[in-house]
């Protein structure tokens, strides 16, 4: 198995490697990227989820070395984040009005 700091998470050749998943989940990638969009929206799935893990791992670390965020920073978080979703849910639909999907002019990565 390749040791994961030989290469970034961007780095190194693509390998085809095989992942179960429920046909349903399939099914839904491939309504929304087609087949050839396929691995691209799988990889970019992926990477989000490194990402999440990092950052979980992170607010853990501080957490131990600071101690816990008080309820008014917990507040102001939940808030800052109730205003990003809405953010995104009118870019979502502002563009999907356009005729473009949530797809159009990504890349994994």
């Amino acid at each position: 198995m390749d040791n994961p700091a030989e290469h970034g998470t961007d780095d190194g050749p693509a390998q085809k490697v095989s992942v179960s998943m429920p046909a349903g989940r399939i099914a839904a990638v491939k309504a929304r990227v087609g087949a050839r969009g396929f691995s691209a929206y799988v990889s970019a799935a992926v990477e989000r989820q490194i990402q999440r893990d990092l950052l979980e791992e992170l607010l853990r670390a501080k957490e131990t070395e600071i101690g816990p965020p008080t309820e008014e920073i917990q507040d102001w978080a939940a808030e800052i984040f109730r205003e990003a979703e809405g953010l995104s849910a009118q870019e979502h639909s502002a563009s999907t009005q356009e005729g473009e999907t949530e797809w159009d002019g990504r890349r994994a990565g």
